[in-house]
């Protein structure tokens, strides 16, 4: 939640600290590269901190290290040190930051994966990501009500929000544990179940960099997240300030301010209930069918291809219909859900392929969508929206958008999560079918209850 608040401030937050700095709003994508940038280049040397020392005290130097910078982004603006802190410096500034959040979410794929057994993980995984959307599609109306109506200042409300995540990490630090053995209060029924049929690594984890490179599956799913970066972004950065420029009638009151910080939050808002959903129903379906294939893959291939009618739509009300507020932002709506069916299965692909090196990979999967997807997808939308102005603008990116997603779903098709990088010999770190009485190799959902 603190991960996805911190990078949603700059969507609410970037008219302001511009104005401040007397840069053009516009110019501010500039801003973004740079985090997206350091973001994507740091995913894979913090997966691999995550598989060889511990997801702990990876995760304790992510979120100390990026709450510091978003901290430090509260002095631009102003003169410290002798030193003024102008647009380069903020560019410098979410560079850094972009270094620190690298990792979080590796390191968090790698974290479920010592800590619940394969049957369940995609559901963990949709809860993590349910709470990211949830907080990211809050963060504009929280903004509105701690700095449009509270009266606090920007500065204060990312001081703030640093403050948050120093305080999450104490209480991080004094209760997770990187494995199930490791902590006092997991017992040994716990700890049979969490582990059955997984085979442990045999001494430190050494990563396979050349299996790794040379995977065609890997390279399938890093293509693959490419799309979700490319097109989604827009929906954290941009549709705040879209709404309140396209439908500046209502930003002229209270009541309206938050109307439209709401809509532009409830992509994300809504978005985390198709976390939670593509995470259930792809466990369920594997649980039903013992087809791990296809369950990852159809309900990543139903939400690229709804998502993408979805842009289609969005961008047919535009052209039609300028002014219809809520026709518009309730496909957008729709789009945030149906893209977000995929996060759960994408990850928990990461988790079946890449098993004691489920952080590399998870990293490599990020780093490369935000690489390629992310850098390029906020640098085309910076330059297109500058380029054409107006719902032009608009409109354009909503189609090129809506493209991308159906190349999508080929990228689904070509993934495999039944062939890990590195298989185990004798390996049954898997899912069985339940039979026709509800049978099941693997534990029962009433053993799972007991325990």
């Amino acid at each position: 939640m603190i991960t996805y608040m911190d990078r949603a401030a700059n969507g609410s937050a970037k008219k302001a600290i511009m104005g401040d700095i007397g840069v053009s709003e516009d110019d501010f994508f500039w801003v973004l590269i740079a985090f997206q940038l350091a973001y994507a280049i740091f995913e894979i040397p913090s997966g691999w901190l995550g598989d060889t020392v511990g997801p702990r005290s990876t995760l304790l130097r992510v979120v100390l290290w990026w709450s510091l910078f978003v901290a430090l982004t509260g002095f631009v603006g102003t003169n410290m040190l002798g030193v003024y802190f102008g647009f380069t410096a903020l560019i410098v500034i979410q560079f850094f930051f972009g270094v620190g959040e690298a990792g979080a979410f590796p390191n968090i794929a790698k974290s479920l994966y010592n800590w619940f057994p394969a049957s369940d993980r995609g559901f963990a995984k949709s809860i993590v990501w349910m709470a990211a959307r949830f907080m990211g599609g809050l963060t504009p109306l929280v903004w509105v009500l701690l700095v449009e109506l509270g009266g606090l200042s920007w500065r204060q409300a990312l001081w703030l929000f640093a403050a948050l995540a120093a305080i999450w990490s104490v209480g991080f630090y004094l209760w997770f544990c990187n494995r199930p053995g490791e902590h006092s209060a997991v017992n040994s029924a716990e700890r049979e179940l969490i582990d059955k049929g997984r085979v442990s690594s045999k001494g430190p984890v050494q990563v396979p960099w050349g299996k790794l490179i040379r995977s065609r599956n890997l390279w399938a799913v890093c293509f693959m997240y490419v799309v979700t970066n490319f097109c989604w972004y827009f929906l954290m950065y941009s549709l705040p300030g879209t709404l309140k420029a396209h439908f500046s009638t209502w930003n002229t009151s209270a009541g309206g301010k938050i109307l439209l910080a709401l809509l532009a939050g409830c992509p994300l808002l809504i978005g985390m209930f198709g976390c939670l959903l593509g995470g259930t129903l792809s466990d369920r379906y594997i649980r039903r069918t013992g087809d791990r294939k296809w369950g990852r893959r159809l309900f990543g291939m139903i939400g690229y291809g709804g998502a993408g009618v979805c842009y289609f739509a969005a961008a047919a009300v535009k052209w039609l219909d300028p002014d219809n507020l809520f026709l518009f932002a309730s496909f957008l709506i729709l789009m945030g859900f149906m893209n977000d069916l995929i996060m759960a299965p994408a990850w928990a692909v990461c988790q079946d392929i890449g098993q004691d090196y489920a952080a590399t990979v998870s990293g490599a999967m990020n780093m490369f969508g935000n690489l390629a997807g992310a850098v390029v997808g906020i640098l085309v939308t910076g330059l297109l929206l500058k380029t054409y102005q107006g719902a032009s603008g608009i409109i354009t990116c909503f189609i090129l958008y809506g493209i991308i997603y159906f190349v999508g779903v080929g990228l689904w098709a070509m993934i495999d999560p039944t062939k890990p990088i590195v298989p185990h010999d004798h390996s049954t770190d898997g899912i069985e079918p339940v039979g026709p009485t509800g049978s099941t190799g693997s534990t029962t959902s009433t053993e799972r209850a007991s325990v």
